[in-house]
């Protein structure tokens, strides 16, 4: 069982990090954390505190990635933003061209190859732990990491 009050005060602002990195919105990244602390409160006694650091990195991924799915797939956006992204629009441009090379870049692959890569590419875990956290293999992370990377050279050389 998991003390979720004591994670809370020890690695909400280390979820909040991720959430933040992310979303790249800071009320987004307040919500998700705050999502993911309530998932531990519904599973605290099903898990065990072994690593809770490693876990709740994982449970900020899986959803800040839900989120960003969620975003892509229901856009909204009201006359605020409108008004920002026309203020700010070589901004704006940017973050679409990024979009649209992530949806390129991941759109052929498992799910769970994005989980491995923001871990391993911008966390900076070993691939010992990317392993451990997503429940496979070393060598079958690295051959994910692998095809992604050809993936992304393919589409660099077309």
């Amino acid at each position: 069982m998991i003390d979720v009050e004591a994670c809370y005060r020890r690695y909400g602002p280390m979820v909040v990090r991720r959430c933040r990195a992310l979303l790249k919105d800071e009320e987004e990244a307040h919500d998700a954390m705050q999502d993911v602390f309530v998932k531990l409160i519904r599973f605290d006694k099903q898990l065990t505190d072994d690593n809770p650091s490693s876990l709740l990195l994982r449970m900020a991924t899986n959803e800040c990635l839900n989120r960003i799915r969620t975003r892509r797939r229901k856009p909204t956006e009201s006359d605020d933003d409108l008004i920002d992204r026309i203020a700010n629009a070589d901004d704006s441009e940017s973050r679409y061209l990024a979009r649209g090379m992530l949806a390129r870049i991941f759109g052929k692959e498992q799910e769970s190859t994005a989980v491995i890569a923001v871990m391993h590419l911008v966390d900076g875990m070993t691939l010992e732990e990317t392993a451990r956290q997503v429940g496979m293999s070393v060598s079958g992370v690295r051959k994910r990491l692998r095809t992604l990377s050809e993936h992304v050279r393919e589409l660099l050389e077309a």
